[in-house]
């Protein structure tokens, strides 16, 4: 998985009734947008983050030079 400062992830709930999560990429701290990655998770709390099956980011767009 590669992401980008900005970039939206979302968790799926493992288990029946378990809420997805949603969170923002705040920092990259692996080569080329590899993870770990620090999130800010909808709640408002940050946490590193390593991302597994189950995750998927929404790309932004980048913005124009």
């Amino acid at each position: 998985m590669q992401a980008r400062v900005g970039d939206k992830l979302t968790v799926k709930g493992r288990n029946q009734g378990d809420k997805d999560r949603h969170g923002e990429v705040i920092r990259v701290d692996g080569a080329d947008g590899a993870p770990p990655y620090l999130v800010r998770w909808h709640d408002g709390h940050e946490s590193m983050f390593f991302p597994s099956s189950g995750t998927l980011v929404e790309h932004h767009a980048a913005r124009p030079a």
